[in-house]
């Protein structure tokens, strides 16, 4: 094979990868939704693989569950069969996690084996390696801030883990691109605005997607169910009532919900703007890449108006958040395409 061969191959390879860390992100986010999430109170990363097989070992589960602050204040009198529902979301996320780190170091080795990793791709792969070390271990930080004294874990640390997996996500779309595909440099007419639009996207869409985790993390999509309106007006009364002020930022629902609204209807308005801008572009591959880009915006708004209209059903708010996936993805592509300088 030749070196552009081996380049593309990777990049084949991280592609299919970069779409498990996608479903990675949706299966928690449906963990969160079902609040699944603290339904396994260890940390068990080889015996952890098999679930209960028996009886008792079920009853042993249950039993530890039994004794942290959501069972005992949200889901009191809970049977076992229930409970094994909210354990088996919790299991296949974990699993999942445990299957992506296997789907990238064998690969690895075996390219590595056959020395066919070129040089400057290797620190982009261990970088992959640290990102997904790191997204465990905030997981699991993310889960024992529920087992003592909250019932649900801190939405800081939610957020935290969701940020890490779509970077994780990010960083591994943007590598199999380039090594699919590698940037073309810019025209020297390319437009410098554009430009700057596309990586504030890229930038945003993930910054809207953490404030949705604020908004996930105080279940705060529960509250105001209608649109535009919060109550009386567009801005919910109780905005400032936290003290000192930057509390409401991030610990007021109605402040957090209201924030989510606004970072995203300025994402969305951006994308509109970026696929208005880029219409009459020269560069064939932009011009289609912008308009994944608005179509993404316009399906994710509505997904999110739809969801908060219906007090956030599971289905609705994983579709949510695949919608965020998609946008992510369509406003990287894009950038791609614009070239390097």
């Amino acid at each position: 094979m030749t070196a552009i061969e081996v380049s593309r191959a990777i990049g084949r390879w991280l592609a299919v990868w970069a779409v498990m860390v996608a479903l990675l992100v949706l299966i928690g986010g449906a963990t969160r939704l079902t609040e699944s999430g603290l339904s396994i109170t260890e940390w068990q990363p080889v015996s952890g693989v098999i679930p209960p097989l028996s009886e008792a070992s079920w009853a042993a589960e249950f039993a530890k569950y039994q004794r942290i602050p959501q069972y005992q204040l949200l889901n009191h009198g809970m049977s076992l069969a229930e409970f094994k529902t909210i354990f088996l979301w919790e299991y296949v996320h974990r699993l999942w996690a445990r299957l992506l780190g296997i789907a990238l170091a064998i690969p690895l080795l075996w390219f590595a084996f056959r020395r066919r990793v070129p040089g400057d791709i290797w620190p982009r792969l261990i970088g992959l390696l640290v990102l997904l070390g790191l997204q465990g271990a905030l997981g699991w930080w993310m889960v024992k801030s529920g087992l003592s004294e909250r019932t649900s874990v801190s939405q800081y640390r939610l957020a935290a883990h969701l940020i890490t997996a779509l970077a994780l996500y990010a960083f591994t779309v943007w590598t199999a691109a380039e090594l699919i595909e590698p940037r073309e440099v810019r025209a020297a007419s390319a437009d410098p605005v554009l430009t700057s639009g596309l990586m504030t996207l890229a930038l945003l869409v993930p910054v809207t997607a953490a404030s949705g985790a604020f908004v996930a993390g105080l279940r705060a999509g529960k509250i105001y169910n209608t649109f535009p309106f919060m109550g009386a007006g567009i801005v919910p009364q109780e905005y400032g009532q936290l003290v000192p002020f930057w509390h409401n930022l991030f610990e007021n629902p109605a402040a957090v919900q209201f924030n989510h609204r606004v970072i995203a209807t300025a994402t969305f308005a951006l994308a509109a703007w970026i696929w208005y801008r880029a219409r009459h572009s020269a560069n064939s591959r932009l011009v289609r890449a912008t308009r994944l880009v608005a179509g993404a915006a316009l399906l994710q708004v509505t997904l999110g108006i739809a969801t908060l209209l219906k007090g956030v059903p599971v289905g609705l708010g994983v579709a949510h958040q695949a919608g965020a996936v998609l946008l992510l993805t369509a406003a990287l592509l894009a950038l791609h395409a614009n070239g390097r300088a």
